[in-house]
């Protein structure tokens, strides 16, 4: 792992994140941070989760005006989610903060990301058309740091070798770039987001997912879903790798279409798994309600022995 943090300190400084990200990502909270090797030796049961790597009063969350986002947003209330919110996985992978616009559960939410790995205008011009490619709304240019795009539920800009994306409630691109511009009011002094949050019984599979990325980790952010499913994640600036869990009473029908599909490849883990040939992602059905899903970014052709590999040193996390 010490090799790994000089490699990846080294290239962070030189390059930025660059490439598409293919599709949303399932995540979770990060943990903590750690200097120390892991150890290679899957653990027997699952490591503790650790709390949060840094404390709520370094988020920009905090630091935001939330009297601001309510105004401007037209809502009822503008609150710091204390709990950790998911990473978003992605190309480039940001880490999260969140607030909440409502008091009613499940109600909406702002996301203020920040990319966890060094970007560039590359970066963000790459970011700029993986979200063209979406056929979504169409994005307009966004007048906030060293440039950026939006609409009405989204702003991404670049700020100072860091990619900043706030998400949130159907508004206006005008509204997005008003807590933008606060938000680049709150940068000055924060904390740059930890390259390695890591679990111990995560490192199983590190061996097998720089195989299949092609090249170590730079940066890792490990944790669990919001109902204590380990997450797993490997970040280069230029492919993702992780693991995650999905927990649905659909279990079986969501596994029809993947059983029949023609790049479908069956693999002997779980109740049944298959890795697609075409896009990498690989998915095992444990029981009636559980889906673990391994997923690589971009998405694309990869060798379905090393996808296999993968999973064999990941399966016995989620199927035990």
């Amino acid at each position: 792992m010490r090799t790994l943090i000089a490699a990846g300190l080294a290239v962070v400084l030189l390059v930025g994140c660059s490439g598409p990200g293919q599709e949303d990502a399932p995540s979770a909270p990060p943990l903590v941070s750690v200097s120390q090797t892991p150890s290679e030796t899957p653990s027997e049961t699952p490591s503790a989760t650790p709390s949060s790597p840094s404390k709520v009063a370094d988020t920009l969350c905090v630091r935001m005006d939330a009297s601001l986002v309510q105004s401007t947003l037209g809502v009822k209330v503008a609150n710091i989610q204390p709990e950790t919110p998911p990473v978003d996985f992605g190309i480039p992978t940001y880490d999260v903060c969140q607030l909440t616009l409502s008091t009613a559960a499940n109600g909406p939410v702002l996301n203020v990301e920040t990319s966890v790995l060094l970007a560039t205008k590359a970066t963000l011009a790459a970011a700029q058309k993986a979200y063209a490619a979406t056929k979504k709304e169409p994005a307009k240019p966004a007048a906030l740091g060293e440039g950026g795009y939006g609409t009405s539920t989204f702003v991404v800009f670049l700020l100072k070798g860091r990619l900043y994306k706030i998400t949130g409630p159907k508004a206006t691109l005008a509204k997005y770039l008003v807590i933008g511009q606060d938000v680049i009011q709150q940068v000055p002094g924060l904390p740059d987001p930890e390259l390695l949050i890591t679990r111990p019984d995560c490192e199983r599979g590190s061996s097998a997912a720089e195989k299949v990325m092609g090249s170590p980790a730079m940066a890792r952010r490990d944790g669990e879903t919001l109902l204590g499913d380990p997450v797993c994640g490997w970040v280069t600036t230029t492919s993702v790798l992780y693991t995650s869990v999905r927990r649905t009473t659909q279990a079986a029908a969501l596994m029809a279409p993947i059983r029949k599909a023609a790049t479908s490849q069956p693999i002997p883990l779980g109740d049944e798994g298959y890795v697609d040939t075409a896009t990498g992602r690989t998915t095992i059905r444990v029981g009636d309600d559980k889906l673990v899903d391994l997923v690589p970014l971009p998405a694309r052709p990869i060798n379905p022995d090393l996808m296999t590999q993968f999973a064999l040193a990941m399966s016995s996390l989620y199927t035990r």
